[in-house]
């Protein structure tokens, strides 16, 4: 799984911790606004009975007595329901309310309300009850003095379009907010985290070996130590590695004076006597070892550079095809002293890539060097550089031992030499090749020579 960017964990985690905390909000306000509605129509419902009550006080109990067997009862339907209506639905019908005697006989109601039974409740209870299709909240109220009975009540259809009316007030915003909440929240962390992208930003414009310490016009103060600290780290290596590059170019030209000094002293000596055999072969040895320390000593000098200086100044545009003509001619005197057969199978006008020219001509040096010092005499080195789907390739063939495929990857090791082989080279080579590869961005492979023993290093990188 990719990992999350910075931006995306601050809006996930701030949207998690609001809905953590508005959810439950909203729904504890909810419930605390339900019960004081129901409290409030509780309420309402014991205030319309006592008002029934002085109502039936005015009129007289003996009245309505007399008057038992009529069953007075109040219409539950307007003559003008359009005035009492609100988006179809008439709310006069969901209210009304009962009288009854000692005897449980209705002496007054209404409609709507007449098949409710008595259920004898006590004085001020409230209570539910269910009559045909609909469920009633009842106040019973009990006039002791006259031992009259008075019941209002509410269906509960009305409280259930306030209890939706609240879940929707309540719920909507929040559950329509979150979203434009997050949309907000992400915004603001853009912004926020506005400074770290211009830093990106500059770091990524940055040219390699530059010492231009890096500013930002509006950084926050919190970015001002890491600035800081980012320039003097960048500073200290940057002289770190001109030091570096200072110490091989002079290591280089130490070591080379007086090698070559001692390799004409030594020549010299040996054209101008006339030593014993003992003496010559002593002189012959101690020339093979001069040389022997030559050579790994400008592999040393070559995998230095590269590990601090190549990659230190800008990318430029190289031509494979030039390049490789340059290195064929710095290795024509190794080709013609050796009984080597080379040749060229392939090699474009102009193959441009983006790189390092340096590194580039090592890494072809030190393929083809590797050839040569692996293949037996009278053996033969083949070289291919072209361009398949958009990517530069090299290729270098040999007809020498090859490699078995168990220890390819570890010859990429330094001072990792095959078996079998034939050179005197001390396992540096393909350490510099892949070292060269890695600046780059290319990929190396040890393969087997097409049609009998032998190795083929293709190396492939992107063309400009």
């Amino acid at each position: 799984m990719t990992p999350l960017s910075l931006r995306s964990r601050l809006l996930i985690l701030i949207v998690i911790v609001l809905a953590a905390v508005l959810l439950p909000l909203g729904v504890l306000s909810a419930k605390r606004t339900l019960e004081e509605v129901d409290e409030l129509s509780d309420g309402r419902l014991a205030q319309a009975a006592r008002t029934l009550e002085v109502l039936v006080g005015r009129i007289g109990v003996d009245q309505l007595r007399s008057q038992r067997d009529a069953r007075l009862l109040v219409p539950s339907v307007s003559n003008h329901p359009q005035e009492l209506t609100v988006q179809g639905r008439t709310f006069e019908s969901e209210v009304g309310f009962q009288v009854f005697d000692h005897d449980g006989h209705l002496l007054l109601g209404t409609e709507n309300l007449a098949g409710l039974p008595n259920t004898h409740a006590t004085d001020g209870a409230f209570e539910d009850v269910e009559t045909g299709h609909h469920e009633w909240r009842v106040f019973t109220l009990i006039m002791e003095n006259e031992d009259i009975t008075i019941r209002a009540g509410e269906r509960y259809d009305s409280r259930h379009e306030i209890t939706r009316a609240l879940w929707i007030e309540h719920g909507l915003p929040t559950l329509l907010g979150l979203p434009l909440l997050a949309i907000l929240v992400g915004w603001a962390i853009r912004r926020g985290l506005g400074p770290l992208e211009a830093l990106a930003s500059a770091l990524a414009r940055r040219e390699p070996g530059s010492r231009e310490p890096i500013h930002l016009s509006d950084a926050p103060t919190e970015l001002q130590p890491v600035l800081t600290a980012l320039n003097d780290q960048i500073s200290r290596l940057e002289s770190a590695l001109d030091r570096e590059r200072r110490f091989s170019a002079d290591v280089a030209h130490e070591l080379r004076t007086p090698l070559a000094s001692t390799m004409i002293n030594l020549e010299d000596a040996m054209a101008s006597a006339q030593p014993d055999e003992a003496t010559r072969s002593a002189l012959e040895a101690a020339r093979a070892c001069l040389v022997s320390l030559a050579r790994r000593t400008e592999q040393l000098l070559a995998l230095a550079r590269l590990e601090v200086g190549a990659a230190s100044g800008p990318r430029s545009r190289v031509d494979l095809g030039e390049l490789a003509l340059e290195v064929i001619d710095e290795l024509a005197p190794l080709v013609g002293k050796g009984s080597v057969e080379m040749s060229v199978r392939e090699l474009p006008d102009h193959l441009f890539v983006e790189g390092y020219g340096v590194a580039l001509g090592a890494l072809l040096r030190n393929l083809l060097e590797n050839a040569f010092r692996h293949v037996p005499q009278g053996g033969h080195v083949e070289l291919a550089i072209g361009s398949v789907d958009g990517m530069a390739r090299i290729e270098v063939v040999d007809d020498g031992p090859g490699i078995p495929p168990d220890r390819r990857a570890a010859m990429f090791t330094r001072f990792q030499r095959g078996v079998d082989t034939h050179g005197e080279g001390y396992g540096l080579g393909l350490s510099i090749v892949q070292r060269a590869a890695e600046l780059h961005g290319a990929s190396i492979e040890l393969l087997d020579r097409d049609g009998g023993s032998g190795l083929r290093v293709v190396v492939t990188l992107p063309a400009a």
